[in-house]
């Protein structure tokens, strides 16, 4: 099991300065691959949950493979219908030559509505548009001379059937977000359940969860995984590693608008985890 740290690309703190401490910090601590999510239009639903500025993530990662020797570099999720899939497939491409192969492609088909409406995209197409987009873009990787791809990981994001069944027949993960541990515990049996149906390999399984470290323990039916006191958020990881995951996501941004201007706390569990990252990532 790997695990990896999503980096807000995001919100009034966030800048070049802060966005470099991150990556550093996250590679100094061992972590395998750290993320960024993507928007491109930030339109009310989507501030909603995201603040300005918000950094676009190909440009934003191709800056981080400069200043990074060995971790992953990878989007959780970029929407596929935002973009021309020769245009992704062409940024992916080169992201991934230029870094040394180290890019992994999260994609998802979208859920904001008015942002949909801003970029002229039909939003009830979303899930068809997904799947015709990542043909393409297998497609055009195949073409080695040109695009010179290598073998980039697709992760497909999304709880939802429509997206496991996308990931199980397009992809080669599925990339759930931020749920339950027993809620993890089930995904994980019904992806394998569904790709049988399917007649299909399972993908990898490459959940991405909570990191929110607290003081006391959080308690109750509805407590994500990754929430809690240090000793917590390592027992869900453990309990995941009996999932064989390929690797786990952190996401240490909970929802506040203002989080970014105190990165310190997100950076404190982070380190937190790090300390226990030679077990959990044994085999």
């Amino acid at each position: 099991m790997r695990i990896g740290v999503n980096i807000p690309n995001f919100g009034p703190g966030t800048d070049p300065g802060v966005l470099r401490d991150w990556a550093r910090r996250v590679e100094g601590h061992g972590f395998d691959l750290l993320t960024l999510s993507d928007h491109v239009v930030l339109t009310p639903d989507v501030t909603e949950q995201y603040s300005a500025p918000f950094y676009e993530p190909f440009t934003t990662l191709a800056w981080m493979a400069g200043i990074t020797e060995r971790i992953r570099l990878g989007t959780t999720v970029v929407i596929l219908p935002y973009r021309h899939p020769l245009l992704v497939a062409r940024m992916a491409a080169n992201l991934s030559d230029l870094s040394g192969g180290r890019l992994v492609l999260g994609v998802a088909a979208g859920w904001a509505r008015q942002e949909f409406e801003a970029l002229g995209v039909p939003f009830a197409e979303r899930g068809r548009l997904s799947d015709d987009a990542l043909r393409t873009i297998r497609a055009a990787w195949a073409d080695q001379d040109d695009y010179r791809a290598g073998d980039i990981p697709v992760w497909v994001g999304g709880n939802s059937e429509a997206g496991l069944r996308r990931a199980i027949r397009l992809g080669d993960a599925w990339h759930p977000l931020r749920n339950t541990p027993d809620w993890l515990d089930t995904a994980a049996e019904r992806m394998r359940t569904t790709a049988r149906e399917l007649g299909r390999p399972a993908p990898a399984f490459a959940p991405r969860i909570a990191l929110r470290l607290t003081e006391e323990p959080v308690t109750g039916p509805d407590r994500l995984a990754g929430e809690g006191t240090i000793e917590q958020i390592v027992a869900d990881l453990e309990r995941l590693r009996k999932l064989d995951p390929d690797t786990v996501l952190l996401d240490p941004f909970n929802g506040g608008p203002d989080e970014t201007l105190h990165p310190e706390a997100a950076w404190r569990a982070v380190a937190e985890v790090a300390h226990h990252l030679p077990a959990l990532e044994r085999p």
